[in-house]
Parts: structure tokens; C-alpha cells; sequence
């Protein structure tokens, strides 16, 4: 069965309505994109939420695995299912193969979310890092293929960054719901550490142990942060958009640095005014240093 473009237009349409929807950052960041290259990030995007939603979306891990090897098979070729008549599979695979996309990393996303479909801590800080390399760091480097329009933009060292700080931040916010789920994505060698159990943390209160256990990952996250700001000199301007959230980081982590802050019942946003200020101040600061380099050239 050969899908048609019609149907492709509406398969790419609904990737688009899914992240405006359930990832506004990042779809308020492919505002600043070009217009041709913006459904296939949107089924990027939209593939990454499909798959981080699973565990909430089955009643125990056996069914989410199930899911996770559907995916594995459809974007390997091998699966016998029509791939064609799922929609998000339809945009994903044509924008696989529209830019020569490696296969790897989204099995490899795949393999990672794993991990959240079962309740096991999440071991080290060094896990955590390679949690978040696989399912946000690559998803900013093949985002950056697709806006280089194929090409190698390089800048893989500042995505493996600009992903982790990114990630970590986004399990930071939402502390509040994984707990709830009797999950946390704090290291436990953090939580041991400062003389605390798994359990202790899921149940709260936020006493000072436990503040100082996010404190860390919070450093953690600024660490990769300010590589990444070291390292995105050397990414292609074209690819910079794919970065773009990573400017909402410093801004997360702060209000969750004030005094006020309680990790069980603070709900971290920023308004989509102050959201859509910032990114564009940051492409306008992108955009004057890639005319500057031009003129320099």
C-alpha cells in the first residue's frame, strides 16, 4: 500500500495539532523554522511524545513493551503491520526517509524509554546523563539534520549537552506527576548521599535533604547548560532552531531556585508571552552572530 499525499498532508497535520497541544515549547520554537521543514520536526517531536506517553497510556509494562516492539519493527522495516495506516508512523518514516535519517537513534530512544514503564530508581548520575542522551540529546541532533536539510550541521558535542540540560530540567518540572506514579528520575547516588531512601523521597515532605538532592540535579543540569552555551559556536546557524528550547532552561531552574519552591506543589510554567520573548531574543542573537560569521567569511 502506497500512502497518498492527501493522507500524508493529514498524517503530518496531526503531528503538528499533537505537539502544539502536548510539547508547546518546542512547537512554539518551530515558529521560528522554515515553513517547508516544519511537520517533518513536528513528526519528529510528535514520535517522541507518542512514545515518552506510553506508560501512562497502559495498565502495566508487558503491554508498553508490546507497543515499544511495534515501533522497533516499523522503523527498522521489518515489522508485518500496515505502518502506512498509523498516521504519526506514515510522517516519521517519510521524514526518515526524505533526509536520510539514521535509524539508530530512535530504536535507541525507544530502548531508553524503557526504563520508565517499569518503578526501578534510576541508579546513578551517569545513567541519568545517558537517560537523557538518548531521548533528547539525539532528538536535537536529528532535528538539526532535518533543518540542515540532510546535511551534517555538526555541533554533536552541543546537542549531547544541550539535550541532557534540557531533559533533566524537564524531570525536575515534573517531580510532582513521577512521584505521584511512584517513579523519580533523581540519581540515587544523589539520594543516598544526603542520607535518604527512594521511598522517603516519593513520599515527601520536601525537607532539607530532599531540596538538597534536587539542588545537585539541578546543578547537574546547569553544568550541561553551560556547555552547551561553550559549544554552540560550533553548530551550523541553519540547525540552530533545534536548539531553541534549551533558552527556557536557566529560566525553569530559577524558579525552582526560589525560597517559595516546593517540589510536591509548585507547578513550574513560564507564560507564553515571557516563553515566546525569550526565544526570539535568542534567534535574533543567533541570527547576528551567523551575519556576523557570514561577513567575517
Amino acid at each position: 500500500m502506497t500512502i497518498t499525499s492527501q493522507r500524508l498532508d493529514a498524517a503530518y497535520g496531526q503531528c503538528e495539532a499533537r505537539v502544539r497541544t502536548e510539547d508547546r515549547d518546542r512547537w512554539l520554537s518551530l515558529l521560528f523554522a522554515p515553513a517547508d521543514l516544519r511537520p517533518h520536526l513536528h513528526a519528529l517531536f510528535a514520535f517522541s511524545l507518542e512514545i515518552a506517553s506510553v506508560r501512562d497510556r497502559v495498565s502495566d509494562a508487558l503491554p508498553g513493551e508490546v507497543r515499544f516492539q511495534w515501533w522497533r519493527e516499523a522503523i527498522e522495516g521489518t515489522g508485518r503491520g500496515d505502518v502506512e495506516a498509523h498516521p504519526l508512523a506514515a510522517a516519521l518514516l517519510d521524514t526518515i526517509g526524505r533526509f536520510g535519517l539514521p535509524r539508530g537513534p530512535f530504536v535507541a530512544l525507544i530502548e531508553a524509554r524503557c526504563f520508565d514503564l517499569y518503578d526501578d530508581p534510576m541508579p546513578s548520575q551517569k545513567d541519568l546523563e545517558g537517560y537523557c542522551g538518548e531521548t533528547c540529546s539525539a532528538l536535537i541532533r536529528l532535528a538539526s539534520i532535518v533543518l540542515a536539510r540532510g546535511r551534517d550541521p555538526g555541533g554533536s558535542d552541543c546537542a549531547g549537552h544541550a539535550g541532557v540540560a534540557y531533559a533533566i530540567t524537564g524531570l525536575l518540572r515534573a517531580f510532582v506527576w513521577t512521584c505521584a506514579r511512584g517513579q523519580i528520575y533523581v540519581p540515587g547516588d544523589l539520594i543516598a548521599r544526603h542520607g535518604l531512601t527512594v521511598q522517603a523521597v516519593l513520599r515527601g515532605p520536601a525537607t532539607s535533604e530532599v531540596r538538597a538532592a534536587l539542588a545537585e540535579t539541578r546543578a547537574l543540569a546547569r553544568r550541561h547548560l553551560e556547555e552547551t552555551r561553550r559549544l554552540i559556536g560550533a553548530v551550523s546557524p541553519e540547525a540552530g532552531v533545534a536548539f531553541l528550547p534549551v533558552c527556557l532552561v536557566e529560566h525553569y531552574l530559577g524558579l525552582m531556585e526560589r525560597p517559595a519552591y516546593d517540589p510536591y506543589l509548585t507547578r513550574i510554567e513560564l507564560p507564553q508571552w515571557r516563553r515566546q520573548w525569550i526565544m526570539w531574543t535568542n534567534a535574533r542573537r543567533a541570527a547576528r552572530r551567523a551575519s556576523d560569521r557570514r561577513a567575517i567569511e
